[in-house]
């Protein structure tokens, strides 16, 4: 993530309150965000045809989606508004808004070196099926040695996510400020134990857990945070972050922190050596290199009408509704169980093989792979479907016949829990949301492994189960009735040229 070095990048305005500036603030402050377009419902769905969202439902929570990001890209003929959209991301190692392959002027003149894919004018190169650095990788002494300024009245805070106190600011930050509707119906709920399993994986820095307090309360303002990861993009495999939750209290949102919180992260990843990230968002910025779209799977259909996520359509009653929706009490495959410590491995080994087949994954090793797969209540959720294996013959001894030589792993699903609080429901208080993860099925069909995997979230009390389609997903969405989401998820890679791919190519799930 080299950054461009301005002499007034420091000079934040704290007083402006036109209308550029908000929103520029609220594009950065929406751009990084976790795969919120989950929480939208089936308005859209294809099968069954017959349940669809209540429009009111729908909009409130289009709502609570939208209301962080900013507001979408100009029609034909309205260049100055989407240029002011995209102001800030056109001064980044990305291809810009205008679709010309070139950055801003502003940093055209401030070229660092022609080491990267640049074309020594600042200018990134139109050709867009070279892959490499934007800008080159540059040695510490070259990066900016101080921390960005930060306006009167607050300071830089490296949040401590071991420390339980601190780790309750970071939740009522979020909670309060991150993603909520505007009728207040759903909010999203990061819970502690959440954020602790997203934000501590293996080697993880304390200082990308950077936050903004009051200088006089010491109150925590604003949060933004990343996480190392080994991801290839194409044939390339590149240290790099995952940058995430990027969140500034509602009251300071015309201040321009966003930015600045930004451009303070990207410096202190540089200073470890680390010049590229990914994440995602669900506006079109700069640069992105896919697109995926969510689907839904109702579980719950009485409590998801009941608290106003669906609708039961005229000609629908909920018997018939709880009926097409209904899924059996076990799983089909006897073998399938929750992933332990001892099948890290094995399970390992084969998440990571099958990853190699799509042009952007990430690259567990192995203790990254227990980190985030094996299973956390109320977090993430794992199993490993089994078979025996045996010998026959002189192999299995002096005797022959058949001997027991174990089990081996072979097929693999996972989902995480994300959920989101239900305000002002007097039954429910909580929309229970499993999201799909990595799943490999090699002895089994994909459907067949996923149908288990609906039964196992709906077995640990989900109402809803999401998944994008990436990998090889949309081999099962369909047979499986999951609806149509109505938003796209957006991918990026952060100061890095390659040519953009399709959904089908994507082996990376950001939560």
């Amino acid at each position: 993530m080299s950054k461009k070095e301005d002499e007034h990048s420091d000079d934040v305005d704290v007083d402006g309150d036109d209308e550029a500036d908000k929103q520029d603030a609220l594009e950065m402050l929406t751009s990084i965000l976790p795969n919120q377009g989950a929480l939208q419902d089936q308005s859209q769905s294809q099968q069954p045809r017959q349940v669809s969202a209540s429009p009111d439902a729908a909009a409130k929570i289009g709502q609570m989606i939208q209301q962080l990001k900013m507001a979408e890209p100009a029609a034909a003929g309205g260049g100055d508004r989407e240029r002011k959209q995209h102001a800030f991301w056109d001064t980044q190692p990305m291809l810009n808004s205008d679709g010309n392959g070139e950055k801003s002027k502003k940093n055209k003149s401030k070229n660092h070196g022609d080491g990267g894919n640049n074309n020594g004018d600042g200018a990134i190169p139109d050709d867009t099926s070279r892959h490499g650095p934007i800008i080159p990788d540059k040695d510490s002494s070259e990066l900016r040695q101080e921390p960005y300024n930060m306006p009167k009245g607050f300071e830089w805070s490296e949040v401590d996510i071991a420390d339980p106190s601190q780790l309750a600011e970071v939740y009522d930050l979020l909670y309060q400020n991150y993603v909520e509707d505007d009728e207040c119906m759903f909010r999203f709920d990061y819970s502690p134990e959440f954020l602790t399993w997203a934000l501590t994986p293996p080697g993880y820095v304390k200082g990308f857990h950077l936050g903004v307090r009051s200088s006089k309360s010491s109150r925590l303002m604003a949060f933004i945070t990343a996480v190392p990861a080994t991801v290839r993009v194409h044939d390339d495999t590149k240290e790099m972050v995952e940058v995430n939750y990027l969140c500034v209290h509602k009251r300071l949102r015309s201040k321009r922190l966003a930015p600045v919180l930004i451009k303070e992260i990207t410096r202190r990843v540089n200073h470890t050596g680390v010049f590229q990230a990914v994440y995602t968002a669900g506006v079109v910025l700069p640069g992105h290199v896919a697109s995926c779209r969510y689907h839904h799977r109702t579980l719950d259909a009485r409590k998801l009408v009941e608290i106003g996520f669906t609708r039961l359509h005229p000609r629908m009653t909920m018997a018939r509704m709880q009926k097409l929706y209904k899924l059996p009490g076990t799983t089909s495959l006897a073998t399938l169980r929750p992933m332990t410590t001892e099948d890290v491995p094995a399970a390992h080994a084969l998440v990571v093989k099958y990853l190699e087949r799509f042009k952007l994954s990430v690259v567990f090793n192995e203790e990254e792979f227990a980190h985030w797969l094996l299973p956390r209540k109320g977090v993430v959720s794992s199993f490993v479907n089994v078979t025996r294996k045996s010998r026959t013959g002189a192999a299995a001894g002096e005797g022959g016949g058949v001997e027991d030589d174990g089990e081996e792993i072979t097929d693999f699903c996972s989902y995480y829990h994300l959920h989101s609080s239900v305000l002002g429901n007097p039954k429910h208080a909580t929309l229970h949301a499993a999201y799909s993860f990595y799943n490999v099925a090699n002895t089994v069909d994909l459907a067949e492994l996923m149908r288990d995997c609906l039964i196992l979230a709906k077995n640990e009390g989900h109402d809803v189960f999401n998944a994008l389609n990436l990998m090889e997903n949309e081999k099962f969405l369909t047979d499986l009735k999951f609806g149509v989401g109505d938003g796209n998820l957006q991918y990026y890679v952060y100061n890095w040229l390659c040519p953009t791919m399709e959904h089908g190519d994507v082996g990376l799930v950001l939560l």
